[in-house]
């Protein structure tokens, strides 16, 4: 249930796979294509490399691709605190899902799948597991996603840190040098990311303003029209960060009328199996049972990562999926989300002394400055150095002994 990155990816692994699959999707592909955007859907190279396994990566030739990431810490006036950049080992994209979801939706009944649109709903649960061996849930909203339960020990906060703001514009130059994706942080006011993207027209640049609630840059509540979001995330850009500011081409150009997104998340974990009134189990996937803010463009890989851990798991499962096997299931994708969800958030409360010491020695180190480049790939790879007081001060000291 939910036609988006996770769900889509898993049923059409599980077609191919010998599976008999239905989908639910409140959208038609119609109704997607000419919606608005949903995702800033960032991506790098082991979530797009689980979409090639599966002959779905449509659009590898023809979406910019970007192969570095940078970040810098600068005040409004422009006075830079910290900055480095490093080279990714494999190149990012990110694709529209307006363009996406209808291709994979197609590609989806190609293979046999069945499609249904329709509102889902508790009812709709109760027929889909009376009917079917295996249930996913990959939509959080509703009175669906409040079956799920929130997981308090995984779950550190209880409201939303950001207000979002996300924007597909043209006339926004290109960064100096390769291309990359860019987070840009005002200390106590929000960040600024941005990075290359494919839209319905072609190339753009993709950027979300992530303002501190109650900050300077909380001031989304009155805007309405699409040309309101982008006056006045021009303005924040001017007046927050300057530097960015520099590649405005006159003034910055919607992509189209619906290429705005605004709202608020708050970084959740829940418990991945929920209870039907009728004792049936179902399965959450991706954002339904763990959902970060956007701020290191972890969602989409998070979805593909996530789907690709359960469909090797149906895979190779033999037997009933009950709520045991759906609860070791989840833990396995655990076991790596767990970094993405402390690499996250991390960024969004102020920096333990640890992680801006790691920061800061990027600046002169390329070595470190390239493993955190590739973090965004996969956040666990940068454990338990990044994580951790100890390990941290270790690591430093044998890159400055090595050094």
């Amino acid at each position: 249930m939910g036609a988006g990155q996770a769900g889509l990816h898993l049923g059409i692994g599980l077609l191919m796979g010998g599976h008999a699959v239905t989908m639910i999707s409140n959208r038609t592909a119609d109704e997607i294509e000419t919606g608005f955007v949903m995702s800033s859907q960032s991506m790098y190279g082991m979530a797009l490399g689980f979409e090639r396994e599966l002959g779905i990566d449509y659009w590898q030739h023809t979406a910019p691709p970007y192969s570095a990431a940078q970040m810098r810490l600068a005040d409004s006036e422009g006075r830079v605190g910290l900055f480095w950049q490093g080279d990714m080992g494999e190149p990012g994209q990110s694709v529209d899902q307006r363009i996406k979801m209808p291709r994979w939706m197609a590609r989806f009944e190609e293979l046999g799948g069945a499609l249904v649109i329709e509102e889902a709903d508790i009812a709709t649960l109760e027929r889909l597991a009376a009917s079917h061996d295996l249930v996913v849930v990959a939509s959080g909203k509703g009175d669906i996603g409040r079956l799920f339960e929130r997981d308090p020990a995984r779950s550190p906060f209880t409201q939303p840190q950001r207000v979002l703001a996300l924007t597909y514009v043209h006339r926004f130059s290109p960064r100096p040098g390769k291309p990359a994706i860019c987070i840009n942080i005002n200390p106590g006011i929000g960040e600024f990311v941005s990075f290359p993207g494919m839209t319905r027209d072609g190339p753009c640049e993709i950027f979300t303003i992530e303002a501190i609630p109650g900050g300077p840059m909380d001031v989304w509540a009155d805007v309405r029209t699409a040309q309101d979001h982008l006056a006045v995330s021009e303005r924040l850009l001017r007046d927050y960060f300057p530097i960015e500011a520099e590649r405005i081409d006159g003034h910055l150009e919607l992509t189209d009328d619906k290429a705005v997104l605004r709202g608020r998340i708050t970084p959740t974990t829940r418990h991945p199996v929920a209870t039907l009134p009728s004792g049936k189990p179902v399965f959450g996937i991706a954002d339904a049972v763990c959902v970060n803010d956007p701020i290191t463009g972890q969602g989409s890989n998070n979805a593909a990562k996530c789907a690709k851990v359960y469909l090797d798991a149906i895979l190779a499962h033999e037997g009933p999926f009950d709520a045991a096997w759906m609860t070791a299931t989840f833990e396995t994708y655990w076991d790596y989300a767990r970094y993405v969800v402390d690499y996250t958030n991390m960024t969004l409360t102020p920096p333990p002394p640890h992680m801006l010491a790691v920061l800061k020695a990027a600046e002169s180190d390329p070595g470190i400055a390239q493993l955190m480049a590739n973090s965004f790939n996969d956040p666990k790879s940068i454990a338990p150095w990044y994580y951790d007081p100890a390990a941290a001060e270790a690591f430093l000291a044998s890159r400055a002994v090595a050094a």
